[in-house]
């Protein structure tokens, strides 16, 4: 989506050309293979561990983390698979949403019609928010060191990467919705 605003915003002229078929059947193939060959590394490494102590995850899903946790092996390896993998999908694409934001907001600056500007803004503001809450409390999950008083606040990030951003995504994404702008508006003004 960043590389989608900073196409529509930097080269309007040149969408359609540059955002073909072809290119959005690209950007998702790339990104649905990077996520599925790293949960493919992943699995396979856990199929190396063996589980003897205990069988219950202290974790409302089954993710690798809390797997490593249980596991009565060494598991030095996997956490530097993990965090390995992990950081080489999350960095680029942070570098990548960071690069074109840079870029958008230079473009924005140079616009000089305030009702161009907001409306570039606006284009962009839903993306930022939603991206900002999703990438902090993943690399909070998957690349912060990890201790054991740390377990309970790992818990509550991944139930808000997991199902409280997605439920709070349409409403997000709705906030470009002059209606639902000035339904929120209107009720600030009224508790006020």
């Amino acid at each position: 989506m960043a590389y989608d605003r900073y196409v529509a915003i930097c080269n309007p002229l040149s969408y359609n050309l540059i955002m073909q078929h072809k290119t959005c059947l690209g950007l998702m193939f790339g990104a649905y293979s990077t996520g599925f060959l790293h949960s493919l590394i992943e699995t396979c490494c856990t199929f190396h561990l063996s589980f003897c102590a205990s069988n219950v995850l202290h974790h409302f899903v089954c993710d690798f983390p809390p797997l490593l946790s249980i596991s009565c092996t060494d598991t030095t390896i996997n956490e530097i698979i993990l965090f390995i993998f992990s950081a080489s999908v999350t960095v680029p694409s942070i570098v990548v949403i960071l690069g074109s934001y840079m870029s958008i907001f230079i473009a924005i600056l140079k616009i000089t019609a305030p009702e161009g500007r907001q409306r570039a803004y606006s284009t962009c503001a839903s993306h930022i928010i939603a991206v900002t809450l999703l990438y902090s409390t993943v690399l909070y999950v998957y690349l912060s060191p990890k201790s054991p008083s740390s377990r309970d606040n790992v818990n509550m990030a991944t139930v808000f990467y997991t199902v409280v951003l997605p439920m709070l995504n349409p409403l997000i994404y709705s906030l470009r919705n002059k209606d639902i702008k000035l339904a929120i508006i209107q009720s600030f003004q009224s508790i006020l």
